[in-house]
């Protein structure tokens, strides 16, 4: 597989065999690093967004393989702030750089920018729309710890309606012959575009607000924060906030080898009593983004 030049919008861009080789170069990259790999590129980083974990794990990423990072720190001091449009401002950016990396508030940011602009696009997050490095991570951290993809039984707990991790990582597990559980209240329900394509693909998935119901037939539960900043009416977030919380009683209904995946930050959706216990991989989820994001920089630039 050759993605040098390839933009990284959506993962329903990417079919299985090319999410597999995405992941065995990370493994590689995890097993043997090459610290020179990246020597004299360099990758731009625009987040119009806030972000630690995605925007941090990037730069290292970037770093490790010898790379460089430009980025700027806040948009309002950049020429957004005097009326720039997003496309010119890729226009201009890719002048500067090997390879783009963005999170933008707005669905479609990223696809617009990667129709304008002459290096890769890595989509660090659009709106409620794609997260596909995350949802890569999510594989490899799920291949990691459960030994395989293949015909797991994964719920989705929380914000399914505005969560982009969900939406992009139920589109990858689709082609992975998975067995959905979706979580949530009403409100915050999959959406019906969604689940109108998973039924299209073939996929089994049930809905349900309560996961004391489906706890005990899960091989993976993947925990979302119920996110303040959709909500654009206050007393609604305030409705949900707080709907679910894992714990250790909750658990205690669960496989033994149940996994509780969760791409944060959290609030007070995971109790921390889980977190010393044997279900919890999240924050080795969060370590896996270096490897995989590793491996998409180099391969987009051709350096792989």
């Amino acid at each position: 597989m050759n993605l040098k030049g390839t933009h990284v919008i959506s993962i329903r861009d990417f079919p299985k065999e090319d999410i597999l080789e995405v992941l065995d170069c990370a493994r590689s990259l995890e097993q043997n690093p090459q610290p020179n790999l990246m020597q004299g590129k360099i990758m731009s980083s625009l987040f119009f967004e806030p972000s630690t974990r995605t925007r941090m794990s990037f730069d290292s990423a970037m770093k490790k393989i010898g790379g460089r990072v430009i980025d700027f720190v806040d948009p309002k001091a950049s020429s957004l702030a005097k009326g720039e449009t997003l496309a010119d401002t890729i226009r201009m950016v890719d002048g500067y750089s090997d390879v783009i990396v963005m999170r933008h508030p707005l669905d479609g940011a990223a696809r617009l920018a990667s129709e304008v602009s002459r290096v890769p696009i890595i989509n660090g997050g659009d709106g409620t729309n794609q997260h596909p490095t995350q949802t890569f991570l999510d594989l490899y951290t799920i291949s990691k710890c459960k030994g395989k993809l293949g015909e797991l039984r994964i719920g989705f707990l929380g914000d399914l309606k505005y969560g982009r991790t969900v939406h992009s990582l139920a589109d990858a597990m689709a082609l992975f012959d998975a067995e959905m559980f979706f979580v949530s209240t009403d409100s915050l329900r999959m959406p019906d575009s969604n689940l109108k394509e998973l039924s299209d693909a073939g996929v089994t998935y049930h809905e349900t607000s309560e996961i004391s119901e489906v706890i005990a037939h899960l091989d993976v539960l993947y925990v979302t924060r119920i996110q303040a900043e959709r909500f654009s009416d206050p007393v609604e977030y305030e409705k949900v906030k707080g709907a679910y919380v894992v714990n250790l009683a909750l658990l205690a209904e669960a496989k033994n080898d149940l996994k509780v995946m969760h791409p944060l930050p959290r609030v007070d959706e995971i109790d921390k009593e889980v977190d010393s216990s044997a279900h919890a991989v999240y924050f080795e989820q969060a370590r896996n983004g270096i490897p995989i994001r590793q491996a998409l920089l180099a391969m987009v630039t051709g350096a792989i």
